[in-house]
């Protein structure tokens, strides 16, 4: 198959489903995120089940006045619980994905882990018109988030896999529909916030909301193998491992053997670069990139939101900013700027893929941010000082965070597949999509011990 017959993205078509699929990949679990008030408010007393969403997140955003009920325990450990459970199978099965995609078919991963997270998402709207315990409605929740995780991780990596086999710029439609999923969650709060509604009708709005992403999902993923320019690709792939198999045929009855100096046949050098090569191969040739979109998402979790949703506004006084300080310069800046770096390198890509090392120190450069979040007004506080008390500091730092976040992380995550051979660039989406993950695990693990600094 030549150059010359390469076909065209037709109207974009592919990219676009690429941008779907990824939104549909983050866009349930960031509205679970945004719900996290309703899920809290069913674990405390009865009477807070009726609260509205603007004096909830007023109360545990933006003011700093005590909730008025007292919480429950489940409500006070329902946070670090439901960071355990998502991060844990997230690694564990991201990992797991990571060696054995090759045996378990893409179509039954993609669309087996789409069905299970819709399944999940259409029972947690089902629940929210279901009264439930406290206890038995924690330990439903709880195993709902590892369920969703664990499909997620290996949708997830089979997505960044699925990418690997296209050119470098189809995997920034994925980084960059996972960043505004972000970005339509938070304000999709900012809404809910300003309109006063009412915990219940908010969280089942998400949920619902999150069923039809994940059905449209399902759909442009059923769409794809119908593209020819997607099938160009599939079959290059196939016609690799068609050629290879063939050489290795051809080793085997020595007919591409040369002869040594005392006339005895041995394989020719070529022999070893046709050998199925092992992960720990891929890996040595992909590490910088594994280790440094792990290490951007080390930092990133290790401050976002445990430090960031700690600030506190110093010129908002009594006036509504005070509610909207954390939604706005914290979630929704976060996500919108985060967004804009994904979305920036499907139209420039620098450094460039031939770089080894100015990729990983612009990552590094990162770690910055984290004594400059610190040293904001986060309340409240034991250690250090606050230098940076105006709101606009916290803003300022917080656009440069999440726009470097998105960029160098989907700036990875484009360059890490085309390291390896098109028959390798499946195997390494997946490890890209691993060392993704142990960076999220790492953050969250990390975000304890930042916060116990400030």
């Amino acid at each position: 198959m030549t150059t010359a017959h390469k076909p065209q993205d037709k109207y974009k078509a592919v990219w676009l489903i690429f941008f779907m699929l990824g939104l549909g990949t983050l866009l349930p679990w960031n509205f679970f995120m945004t719900a996290t008030m309703y899920f809290k408010s069913r674990l405390g007393p009865p009477q807070n089940n009726s609260v509205s969403l603007l004096e909830e997140n007023g109360n545990l955003l933006g003011s700093t006045s005590p909730p008025p009920q007292a919480s429950s325990f489940l409500d006070s450990i329902f946070n670090n619980v439901m960071t355990l459970c998502a991060m844990l199978p997230l690694l564990v099965f991201t990992c797991l994905n990571s060696f054995l995609h090759q045996r378990i078919p893409q179509a039954l991963r993609i669309l087996g882990s789409l069905v299970a997270i819709l399944l999940m998402f259409a029972l947690t709207a089902i629940l929210v018109k279901v009264n439930l315990d406290p206890l038995p409605f924690f330990v439903l929740t709880m195993i709902k988030i590892v369920i969703i995780n664990s499909f997620g991780a290996i949708l997830q990596g089979s997505m960044f896999g699925l990418a690997g086999l296209l050119p470098a710029s189809y995997t920034a439609p994925i980084m960059s529909g996972q960043g505004l999923a972000g970005t339509f969650a938070a304000l999709a709060m900012i809404c809910a916030i300003a309109s006063g509604s009412q915990l219940e009708e908010s969280a089942f709005g998400y949920f619902i909301t999150a069923c039809g992403v994940i059905v449209l999902s399902i759909l442009c993923y059923l769409l794809l193998p119908r593209l020819k320019f997607y099938q160009y690709y599939q079959q290059a792939k196939m016609g690799l491992h068609g050629e290879r198999e063939t050489k290795m045929d051809l080793i085997r009855r020595g007919e591409n053997s040369t002869k040594t100096a005392g006339g005895i046949s041995k394989p020719s050098p070529q022999t070893t670069s046709y050998e199925k090569t092992s992960i720990i191969a891929i890996l040595k040739k992909i590490w910088v990139l594994a280790l440094s979109v792990c290490f951007v998402f080390t930092i990133t979790i290790g401050v976002f939101p445990s430090v960031t949703a700690e600030v506190q506004s110093t010129i908002a006084g009594t006036s509504d900013w005070n509610k909207y300080f954390i939604p706005v310069s914290c979630f929704f800046i976060f996500n919108v700027f985060d967004w804009a770096g994904r979305s920036l390198t499907t139209v420039y890509m620098w450094p460039k893929q031939e770089s080894q090392w100015k990729v990983p120190a612009l990552v590094v450069a990162r770690v910055v941010f984290v004594p400059l979040m610190m040293l904001c007004n986060v309340q409240p506080r034991n250690n250090l000082p606050v230098i940076f008390h105006h709101d606009a500091w916290f803003i300022v730092f917080m656009i440069f965070f999440a726009f470097s976040n998105g960029y160098l992380a989907s700036l990875c995550m484009c360059f890490g597949p085309k390291k390896v051979s098109p028959s390798e660039a499946e195997t390494a989406g997946a490890i890209m999509a691993f060392f993704l993950s142990l960076g999220l695990a790492l953050g969250a693990l990390l975000s304890f011990v930042f916060r116990a600094i400030v």
